[in-house]
């Protein structure tokens, strides 16, 4: 004997609630469970999708050209120019959003207080801004007007070190191709906040053109950076610039630049998977334990359906039925659950107790849950696969029930 469908879904239905307490503290560990997987596994998302953008904005692109030897000693005397025409039909084309062309060399910038050791860099601010720059970063004053601007952009935290402030004038060292020291002072028009302290110490913008004549290397800069579609996938990018490039020039991904910003990427995409099956192992217990219970409670009854003429199979339906019902609630509740959550911590969690630990990892201290379709699917196909799995046993061991032991049981 072989029950239709529906009447096998409404017979499961009913069981489930037959015992009412039971089954919600079932649906309740599933709900915490399901929510738990989501909204953690967006959390961690969000974390590493907030470090790999602040490293990729502080590099900043996809990727980069450098002179060979400039990674190992970046000076000017390792510049490069931008005048081959095949690299330039690549970087105009449609492979890439933005690039601009950079100075970047180790400086020191003095006020008459103090003096700090700083990455200058001479920019293009039209190339800053398509790379990312965020005008709204700027806390006082204005940034760059262009190339040939003769004004500075420090840091907030710089500008505190140095005992300026806006309007002030610095001034900026470095060494020129001979070796010598080249110096030139500014006006601070500009001061700049970042996700990372570090960041508004370490580094200066000033105007390309302006720095390009205090150093004295023409139109030569120190690298080209780069802007892709997907900073998850720059390899295809890297490869068709490695094509035209001269043999002197190294072309580099920001996976390759920030080993360990890639590492962190990496791990989390098979630490999402870890993280749910591990959850729901510890969910799988209370699950098995509810569905032998209802089992053992329903000795005599499935012992009446066997002595009726229903078959083994039929048992083992009824109850992976049972068990799948109470997953699609506990998984729609939990969903429903962890969505909310995200929605409502959408503009972030505010970590900054704990700023510097977040800032050695390259985080801001600010946390946003990033939830990502394929993690959302993922969990729903663990919970429904994992969960049909630890099913079978107590459909199993119903199954094998006699009916005349079944039967004869109080």
């Amino acid at each position: 004997m072989a029950l239709p469908a529906a009447a096998l879904m409404t017979l499961s239905w009913r069981n489930l609630w037959r015992n009412y307490r039971r089954t919600l503290i079932m649906l309740l560990a599933i709900t915490v469970g399901v929510w738990a997987m989501i909204f953690m596994t967006a959390l961690l998302r969000g974390m590493v999708d907030n470090m790999v953008r602040t490293g990729i904005s502080t590099l900043p692109g996809h990727v980069q050209i450098h002179a060979k030897a400039y990674r190992d000693d970046p000076s000017v005397t390792h510049g490069l120019p931008v005048s081959d025409q095949a690299l330039l039909t690549i970087l105009n084309g449609q492979e890439v959003v933005a690039w601009t062309g950079r100075i970047k060399v180790p400086a020191m910038v003095s006020s008459e207080r103090d003096n700090r050791g700083v990455t200058l860099l001479g920019v293009d601010p039209a190339g800053e801004l398509a790379l990312g720059f965020d005008p709204a970063d700027i806390e006082e004053g204005r940034f760059l007007d262009g190339p040939d601007d003769r004004g500075i952009v420090i840091g907030k935290k710089l500008m505190e070190r140095l005992e300026t402030r806006l309007g002030k004038r610095v001034v900026v060292m470095s060494q020129d191709p001979d070796n010598d020291i080249a110096e030139r002072g500014f006006r601070v028009v500009g001061v700049f906040t970042a996700d990372l302290e570090s960041r508004e110490e370490s580094v200066v913008y000033a105007g390309r053109d302006v720095i390009q004549a205090m150093l004295g290397v023409g139109t030569d800069i120190s690298e080209i950076a780069i802007l892709g579609y997907d900073y998850r996938t720059p390899e295809a990018l890297t490869a068709s610039i490695r094509k035209v490039v001269p043999a002197d020039h190294e072309v580099l991904s920001w996976l390759e630049l920030d080993p360990y910003l890639s590492t962190m990427m990496r791990v989390m995409d098979g630490f999402v998977l870890v993280w749910m099956v591990v959850i729901f192992l510890a969910l799988s217990f209370g699950l098995v334990n509810t569905l032998m219970m209802a089992v053992f409670e329903r000795v005599r009854e499935i012992g009446l359906m066997r002595a009726l003429g229903m078959r083994p199979s039929g048992i083992v339906y009824q109850i992976m039925v049972e068990s799948l019902l109470l997953l699609i609630l506990g998984l729609l509740a939990g969903n429903l659950l962890a969505l909310g959550t995200i929605a409502w911590l959408k503009d972030g969690i505010d970590v900054s107790a704990v700023a510097k630990g977040m800032e050695m990892m390259g985080a801001a201290s600010v946390m946003y849950p990033v939830l990502e379709w394929p993690d959302l699917v993922l969990a729903n196909i663990v919970v429904i696969v994992l969960g049909f799995i630890t099913s079978l046993l107590p459909a199993w061991r119903a199954s094998q029930y006699r009916p005349v032991e079944a039967l004869g049981r109080i």
